[in-house]
């Protein structure tokens, strides 16, 4: 935005050098004063935007100190990410480019006169949406910090995850999909002579470019295994994936192989879905602790991760098996299964909500609606041991006889609807 208020600024300016027959002042609306009141008004509004923007600044620093302090720091990302923010930042750091750059080319009356009418006109005119955009910047922050707010947006993050990462189309089609790799798909030899490549750095496994990999794969004539997937801490010089045979890996083939997997200092969700399930997790344990006892935004994060587990649980689980486009196995690549993310989901709110009935009910109405989803009986079941956990979690710190039945009477529904579905 401060390059384009550049190139807006000089071509405005030019615009007002070519205007000889002065048609631009019988527009009405161009500023038609002299020179001195041309720099006291570019002056003033450059030296206000300026001061804006540090409020703006300020503004936002109180913001991501709050989020940080309530709903976790993890959260920030979110924030900094945030459009609307940088819009209104690049607002004013914009127009003080502009109105500074255009203030440069006035000239006094003592001189060869000139006064950029347009250029001054067009100044003013980015001092007003300013305004504007402050007003709507102090309106979007008071509602951006908001709990329900973060967790609807984390919500949609993970939503557009699963629908991203779990089109269904993965690997080998069918019934197969939903499972692990086994060693028949596998060179009997493999285990034997496959060759490990190492991380080269520590950190956070962020990306893998899977394509690269493949198409390598397919060039040196290689069968690779992941033995990370994004989300997973690297340690420097643990295996990320086995090469065979083995024989064949070289010093320019593992810097290739190397150029495939991006490290970072920090998860994030581009490729890994776990990483938004344990965003709304957090955010429910932080509600839940006794310093906040907020279990109202603690509910809402459960609803929010009833509503990835939904869209998850009627997906098919891509094969890990990846194959060329002459049927040859060249990428083994094990990803997240329900029963991980649905561990993700439940395990820590489940732990941190045993004596709080209320979220312990809306955890098992969650699960009966996951229920109406599941495609099979491993997912099934995996939900039947999340309720019986938070049934049996609820038996022993729920003290009010009434809230426990209240407990079991929403198990017994879960586990009935279950039961209809899946036997």
């Amino acid at each position: 935005m401060a390059s384009l208020a550049v190139a807006l600024a000089m071509g405005a300016v030019e615009l007002d050098k070519s205007n000889t027959e002065g048609w631009l002042q019988r527009l009405g609306w161009i500023y038609s004063g002299g020179a001195e009141g041309a720099s006291l008004l570019l002056g003033t509004a450059a030296g206000s935007m300026i001061a804006i923007a540090g409020t703006v600044f300020s503004m936002t620093l109180v913001a991501l100190s709050l989020a940080s302090s309530q709903l976790g720091p993890r959260l920030l990302r979110n924030f900094m990410r945030d459009t609307a923010n940088q819009v209104v930042l690049g607002t004013f750091g914009a127009t003080f480019v502009y109105c500074l750059l255009v203030l440069r080319t006035i000239r006094r009356a003592d001189e060869v006169a000139f006064v950029p009418h347009l250029s001054v006109s067009i100044g003013v005119l980015l001092a007003i949406v300013s305004i504007g955009v402050l007003i709507y910047f102090i309106h979007h922050v008071s509602v951006s910090i908001q709990a329900d707010e973060v967790v609807a947006r984390v919500g949609r993050e993970l939503v557009d995850g699963i629908d991203r990462l779990f089109p269904g189309q993965l690997g080998k089609p069918g019934s197969e999909s939903s499972k692990a790799p086994s060693h028949a798909d596998l060179p009997a030899a493999f285990a034997r002579e496959a060759r490990p490549v190492g991380a080269l750095a520590d950190g956070y496994l962020q990306r893998i470019d899977t394509e690269a990999l493949m198409a390598l794969a397919s060039q040196e004539d290689l069968l690779l295994r992941l033995e990370r997937r994004p989300g997973h801490y690297l340690v420097k010089g643990r295996a990320m994936v086995m090469v065979w045979p083995g024989d064949r890996v070289t010093e320019t083939l593992v810097d290739k192989m190397n150029a495939a997997f991006v490290l970072g200092n920090q998860r994030t969700a581009a490729q890994d879905v776990e990483f938004s399930v344990h965003q709304l997790v957090e955010i429910a344990v932080r509600a839940l602790s006794p310093g906040i006892n907020d279990p109202f935004t603690a509910i809402a994060c459960v609803d929010r991760l009833g509503s990835g587990l939904c869209r998850l649980a009627r997906r098919g689980m891509p094969s890990a098996l990846r194959f060329d486009r002459q049927g040859q196995l060249r990428l083994v690549a094990p990803g997240p299964s329900f029963a991980g993310i649905a561990d993700a989901a439940f395990n820590q709110i489940r732990q941190s909500a045993r004596s709080n009935p209320a979220v312990a009910i809306r955890m098992l109405d969650v699960i009966a609606q996951v229920a109406g989803h599941v495609q099979n009986a491993p997912d099934a079941a995996c939900l039947q041991r999340h309720a019986g956990m938070i049934v049996t979690g609820a038996r022993e710190a729920v003290p009010e006889a009434d809230d426990l039945l209240a407990v079991e009477a929403r198990f017994t529904a879960a586990t009935q609807a279950l039961r209809v579905l899946h036997g």
